[in-house]
């Protein structure tokens, strides 16, 4: 058996000794991964399986370690990409095309609620229809006819959330440890 100094492998073979996918060796080579040929058409790529487990074990030890250098040009396109992030948010909210967290909740619950409350109330109207009734059509239809009338009422259901506003600042005012 040839000891692991001596392997020199291909995309292919670097890939089953590592246990990873052929895309995970092209990026490791687009990060900087060693080798011994650069492939390209009809030459394949080679690399020292020792000299990969090396560089490879390095990255991951700066990585668990928290020393790991990105390059300058990557930290400016991080920023660059934070900073438009935070103007595109900024922009939504002055455009009111976002809302808070807590407001979409409020705005969730009393939808819920709305729902709810008129699917509770269709035992009551219905029972009064279905007193004494024995046929089984007409009973499908008289409690879908009560299930959609309680669903469009619910979605006639108009919550003022400008209420919401005013709760937030009176709530702004009291104390948060009560």
């Amino acid at each position: 058996m040839l000891g692991l100094s001596a392997m020199i492998v291909n995309r292919q073979g670097l890939a089953e000794a590592m246990g990873v996918s052929l895309p995970t060796i092209d990026r490791w080579i687009s990060e900087g991964c060693p080798y011994k040929v650069r492939g390209k058409k009809g030459i394949q790529w080679e690399f020292a399986v020792p000299d990969v487990v090396a560089w490879w074990g390095n990255r991951e030890r700066e990585s668990a370690a928290g020393t790991s250098t990105a390059d300058e040009n990557e930290l400016k396109r991080r920023k660059l990409l934070a900073e438009t992030r935070r103007a595109e948010l900024e922009f939504a909210k002055a455009a009111a095309e976002v809302a808070p967290v807590a407001q979409f909740e409020r705005a969730t619950a009393r939808t819920l609620a709305g729902i709810r409350a008129n699917i509770m109330n269709v035992p009551a109207r219905a029972v009064l229809q279905l007193l004494g009734e024995t046929d089984e059509t007409t009973f499908k239809q008289t409690l879908r006819a009560e299930l959609t009338l309680a669903l469009e009422q619910s979605a006639a259901i108009d919550f003022d959330l400008d209420d919401d506003e005013a709760d937030d600042e009176a709530e702004g005012d009291a104390p948060d440890d009560v």
